[in-house]
Formats: structure tokens, C-alpha cells, sequence
């Protein structure tokens, strides 16, 4: 029997989780008037959503069961500023490590085509942690003097946050 329809589940209710956490990181930000900060984590909030919205879409079309998962209440209280870009960067890392792990066991079971599909997860993940990583440098930067030149970093940077072309089609994406 295949393991890899219930570890893509598993990784729906991931990435249903890493959304409310960015949405609980963005609301921190709102809440200390660094609306840049805010607006940047609200975007991740629902690029993680439509994440989990493709694996849904992979298993809808792979005939496979979805389930939908409750998740855990995210972290509302950070100590500073850095902490929670600190944590997102280190939910990045996790979440690069989870996709692995998935292409790992298509591969065990010889299913090529749930391995193709990780491909672009793969690629996305590169990209979010070197984009985390230096967010993370930036923020400890300005945190010691002000906060404000990690709001200017964000606002000269930022792109509209929408996926890629070649990304995979997220259930309920023609709506």
C-alpha cells in the first residue's frame, strides 16, 4: 500500500499550519505599525494556503482521498522584532526538510510522477529560505538601530507574491 497520498496529506495540514502562523507573525507586525513587515507575512499567509491548496489538487486528480486537517494554534507572542522572522525562517528550513522527505518516499515507491510533481515544491522551498535567510539578516540588522530600514528593505524588494506560471494548479484555483 502507498504512503505517499497519506504523506501528502500530512503535508496539506503543514502547510495549512505554516499559513496561520505567518498570518499570527503578520498580525504581530500590524500591531507594532510595521506595515511592510505585516504586509510581506500576510502574502506568505496565503502563498502557503494555495501550497496546500496544489497538494490538495495533486490528489484530487491522483485519485487519492483529502483530508482536511484542523491545525495547531500558531505562536502569537514574539519577545522583539527578530523573533518572528527568526521563526519563520526556521519553519522554512523544516518545511524544505518535509518536501524532501515526500520526494524521498515517491521515490521509494517508484511513483515518478508524485516525484515530478515535488520538483517545483523543491525549487520554491530554495528560494523561500535564501529569501527567509536574508530577511532575517536584514531585520537583526535594523532592529539594532531601527526598525524602520527593515520596512524600506521590504518595500524596495517586495514582488506581488503571486506564484509562477509554471506552478502547479491549486484546487479550487479557477474560482
Amino acid at each position: 500500500m502507498s504512503r505517499f497520498p497519506a504523506a501528502v496529506n500530512e503535508q496539506i495540514a503543514r502547510e495549512f499550519a505554516a499559513s496561520q502562523q505567518y498570518v499570527a507573525i503578520a498580525v504581530y507586525y500590524d500591531g507594532e505599525t510595521l506595515r511592510q513587515l505585516a504586509r510581506h507575512f500576510y502574502r506568505q499567509a496565503l502563498e502557503e494556503r494555495n501550497h496546500a491548496m496544489m497538494l490538495v489538487q495533486y490528489l484530487l486528480d491522483a485519485g487519492s482521498d483529502v483530508v482536511v486537517p484542523g491545525v495547531e494554534a500558531p505562536q502569537t507572542t514574539f519577545g522583539d522584532a527578530v523573533e518572528p522572522v527568526r521563526l519563520a525562517l526556521e519553519q522554512e528550513q523544516r518545511v524544505t526538510e518535509q518536501i524532501a522527505e515526500l520526494a524521498q518516499i515517491a521515490r521509494s515507491e517508484n511513483d515518478l510522477v508524485g516525484e515530478q510533481f515535488l520538483q517545483w515544491f523543491l525549487q520554491e522551498q530554495r528560494e523561500e529560505v535564501a529569501s527567509m535567510s536574508a530577511l532575517l539578516s536584514v531585520v537583526e540588522r535594523a532592529a539594532a538601530s531601527n526598525l524602520l530600514l527593515a520596512e524600506e528593505y521590504l518595500a524596495r524588494t517586495t514582488v506581488t507574491g503571486e506564484e509562477p506560471t509554471n506552478a502547479p494548479p491549486a484546487a479550487g484555483g479557477a474560482l
